[in-house]
């Protein structure tokens, strides 16, 4: 069982990681607990300000004491702390199962999930996780706590890259299922249909969630630095193809690079954040540069 813990969750990973927090750029109901706060008023935890009454305010929230003094009726309004919720969607599709190195594009997307859930779990967040391909597999609803991470880590243990891929689809699905708004961290290679993606996204926004779109790819399907033939295989169609990668090298760069101009075009357009992450990155060093970037984001106040 440690052994397998191990290497899902890489210690040296979260002991650098363990300064950083998820800042939310938008305001989606949640943020980390004692760091965010709410720009809800309410009537609890700290005393914000006082504004003037206005018809259809409460007695009840009406500070007596400064009309006793100054014979004005204001109102006192606090600021509601509330916790973070994020939804981890982890893209079990048949391409994930791609890798050139010792591990897959898989292998390092429920990685990056298992470092990120323990990070939001040991600050006393919620978390949860689902496992999709062309539509929900599995499903770990949102929790906190030991018992939550153990079942989160348990379920990435368990899956399996398999199945067709429908990331557009399966996100239009999943966004009116997610209760609690939040954060959604999708960890796919986004290979799929840039109408359908972009629908989704558009879902998970109108839902009132802040979508994170981690782009998970295997150097080689950035670099084809292929030299010799080599046989391509459709990993979810039948047959097979043996050809010299110097003859497509440049056509398939341009299209993979036009397909991924356009993903991050799709994510400026909605505000939302889209990361490139390489497998043959250190995984404590994207995580942790992109945490910081939001910290710096949200500290500096802009979006």
């Amino acid at each position: 069982m440690s052994a397998q813990r191990t290497s899902i969750l890489d210690p040296t990973v979260l002991e650098k990681l363990s300064g950083l927090t998820l800042v939310a750029r938008t305001v989606v109901e949640g943020f980390m607990a004692g760091q965010h706060r709410s720009p809800h008023r309410g009537s609890s935890v700290e005393f914000a300000q006082h504004r003037p009454y206005a018809p259809g305010d409460e007695l009840r929230n009406i500070d007596w004491r400064v009309f006793a003094r100054s014979d004005r009726l204001v109102v006192k309004e606090y600021i509601v702390e509330t916790n973070l919720s994020c939804h981890l969607l982890l893209d079990a599709s048949e391409s994930m199962a791609y890798g050139s190195l010792d591990w897959s594009k898989f292998d390092y997307a429920r990685w990056c999930a298992a470092s990120l859930a323990h990070l939001i779990l040991s600050q006393r967040d919620t978390a949860g996780l689902i496992v999709f391909d062309e539509e929900h597999r599995t499903k770990v609803p949102p929790a906190n706590g030991a018992p939550q991470e153990r079942a989160i880590l348990e379920t990435l243990k368990s899956a399996k890259p398999g199945g067709p891929t429908g990331i557009g689809r399966a996100l239009s699905l999943l966004a009116p299922r997610l209760s609690q708004r939040g954060i959604v961290m999708i960890f796919s290679d986004f290979f799929d249909d840039l109408g359908e993606i972009q629908s989704g996204i558009e879902r998970l926004v109108h839902g009132g969630h802040e979508p994170i779109l981690l782009q998970i790819l295997d150097p080689q399907e950035t670099q084809f630095n292929f030299d010799a033939l080599v046989k391509l295989e459709g990993l979810e169609s039948t047959g097979n193809h043996k050809i010299d990668p110097k003859t497509i090298r440049d056509a398939y760069l341009e299209e993979v690079g036009k397909h991924n101009d356009a993903l991050g075009q799709i994510a400026r357009r909605l505000s939302v954040d889209c990361v490139p992450v390489s497998t043959a990155d250190s995984l404590d060093a994207v995580l942790s540069a992109y945490l910081t970037r939001r910290m710096s984001r949200a500290r500096g106040g802009k979006a």
